[in-house]
């Protein structure tokens, strides 16, 4: 090969390098050498026998990039035409039609939410699929609160206001709202009309005993009394004549069904509502609808045409229909997909609820930010926007999905980015003594390369800087390194604090040396963070130091900490500032 031929080549390889490490270094904050290579070897299998020679070049290329301030960045990347293809908006996947829409008229929709818990992921999909779709046709979307059973599934007072705050930060906002347990009239209402047209009735059977003939295809005793004793005892339910477990009212279904759960299936039970008071009716009700009665009594009322759920309600749907069929009424359309997944993060509610419980003072509450709650997420810096995308990329599927959370995280970078203000963090600080600088100096510094968030001082009054150890502990004397916007210093000594010389003030004096470019924090000027990582189930904590327009922010505000990562704002005193750590 000739000499023209290798020159050709490596002009190549270089261009496409630079694209590789510009992109990594706009996706992560620091380009890095693994991912750079990786991509470059993949591009040009042709030349893996120049695996060494590439990786010198993209050592040289990263160094290069990372020592670029963001305006420079910027300019390099919009003449290799990057800025455009990550800013062009990408088009959203588009929903699926809803079937038989033109039967129904008005689209109506609804998110049915068990007040014992704040949502999760899971049920956020529900919810946004369903507002979604009812805008999509300008319908209605309901919220309705299923709190029918104040024992097993007791509802939390605080639970209601919640998910309606998560609903509303996630930009679902319904159109109508009710409550079950202030709509029990309605079920005893239509619990009667059932009984007195013979399709259902009140069993006295002790459970073990109707489980015994239910299995074998037996009818109760009690199944074919003539309806107005039903009606006689259904009364005598409910002015207390019967205590919990001593009789249900059960729906008359195929006793041949060859699942046992749809033979005669409990509609209404007793609860014992002096143990278990209800939060918002107390000791007023004693005979409560179970789950599958109130829904599809309310579904019809109030005219729902489309139900939107989890593939486990298949059961239910089967269930529910022998109410239509017995009361003439046109069952909505369903559409079932997968259950959603968070890799890492966990989604039960029932094992969230008795951790608590177990162990209070290991968990933040119900917003911690190992859980999957949707609270849990907005406290850990996910945005809005990146869980409505990520659900709508789902879509209704009915393939369970399991989101992982580098995917979470690549778009909540994208989406934070224009909005984070970037802020100097040093962990694990080290002091450097720069001697020969010119102090007192301040710098003005744009929180933002590209958008126009404001901007912030520095001084530097001391010639004394913290800077992270791990980007000085390697250093030799004679290393040329640019503190980012200030100037760049040349090493001397490194034992337990550093000493070090001023060298020079130009950003191009630094590029000449490929002097790496590093975040620093004046050392008498400070404000004391605390950086709170989640690791699987474990809570890690970093203690660092920031610059201290940090303390000037507000709680929750989103903040890209540089070359760290972004993260939440959780506390602001004067004398620390608590960060969740979101991702890099």
């Amino acid at each position: 090969m000739s000499a023209g031929s290798v020159d050709a080549i490596k002009q190549v390889i270089e261009r496409s390098v630079l694209k590789y490490a510009v992109e990594n270094r706009l996706r992560y904050g620091e380009a890095k050498l693994g991912p750079v290579i990786n991509k470059v070897l993949g591009e040009f299998r042709q030349f893996k026998a120049m695996a060494r020679d590439i990786a010198k070049i993209v050592d040289e290329i990263i160094k290069y990039v990372n020592s670029l301030n963001e305006a420079e960045l910027r300019d390099l990347a919009e003449k290799l035409g990057l800025l455009e293809q990550k800013e062009v908006k990408k088009e959203e996947r588009a929903l699926p039609p809803l079937p038989n829409v033109e039967q129904w008229g008005t689209v109506v929709t609804r998110f049915a939410p068990n007040p014992d818990f704040p949502i999760h992921l899971g049920n956020a999909r529900a919810a946004i699929l369903s507002h979604e779709y009812a805008r999509m046709y300008k319908g209605r979307f309901i919220l309705r609160f299923e709190d029918t059973d104040p024992r097993i599934k007791r509802p939390l007072t605080f639970s209601y206001s919640v998910v309606e705050e998560d609903l509303l930060w996630l930009s679902v906002k319904w159109d109508e709202e009710y409550v079950q347990s202030l709509r029990m009239e309605k079920y005893y209402e239509v619990a009667k009309k059932l009984i007195e047209l013979g399709y259902a009735y009140v069993d006295l059977c002790k459970s073990e005993v109707f489980r015994e003939l239910r299995n074998a295809g037996k009818e109760c005793p009690h199944r074919n009394l003539n309806p107005s004793k039903h009606l006689e005892l259904f009364e005598k339910i409910l002015v207390g004549e019967f205590g919990e477990g001593e009789a249900v009212v059960r729906l008359k279904t195929d006793l041949g069904h060859p699942d046992p759960a749809i033979r005669d299936w409990v509609m209404m039970r007793i609860i014992d509502v002096e143990k278990h008071p209800h939060p918002i009716v107390g000791d007023k009700y004693r005979l409560w609808p179970t789950y599958n009665f109130a829904a599809a009594v309310d579904d019809h009322l109030m005219g729902v045409t489309h139900i939107l759920r989890g593939r486990e309600h298949a059961l239910n749907t089967i269930k529910q229909l022998y109410i239509y069929k017995y009361l003439g009424w046109r069952y909505p359309e369903v559409i079932n997909f997968g259950r959603v997944g968070l890799e890492g993060f966990i989604l039960s509610k029932s094992w969230i609820k008795s951790k608590l419980k177990e162990s209070p003072d290991k968990f933040m509450g119900f917003d911690d930010i190992r859980f999957a709650t949707i609270a849990g997420l907005r406290r850990r810096g996910i945005l809005p926007e990146t869980i409505r995308e990520i659900i709508l990329s789902l879509g209704l599927s009915p393939a369970d999905a399991r989101v992982s959370w580098v995917n979470i995280a690549a778009v909540n970078r994208k989406n934070a980015d224009p909005l984070a203000k970037r802020v100097f963090v040093v962990c694990n600080p080290v002091k450097v003594h720069i001697h020969g600088a010119n102090v007192p100096k301040e710098i003005e510094i744009s929180y933002h390369p590209t958008k126009d968030l404001g901007k912030r001082k520095i001084t530097l009054t001391k010639p004394e800087v913290f800077v992270s150890s791990h980007d000085i502990e390697n250093s030799k004397p004679g290393a040329i390194i640019r503190l980012m916007e200030l100037f760049n210093i040349e090493i001397k000594r490194v034992n337990k604090d550093v000493e070090a010389e001023y060298h020079s003030a130009d950003l191009a004096e630094a590029k000449k040396y490929g002097a790496p470019i590093i975040q620093w924090v004046p050392c008498e000027s400070n404000v004391k963070v605390t950086i709170i990582k989640a690791d699987g189930l474990k809570l890690r904590k970093q203690y660092c130091v920031a610059e201290k327009s940090l303390a000037e922010m507000k709680k929750d505000e989103l903040v890209q900490m540089v070359r760290v990562g972004f993260g939440r704002i959780d506390t602001i005193t004067r004398s620390n500032v608590i960060i969740i750590y979101a991702h890099e």
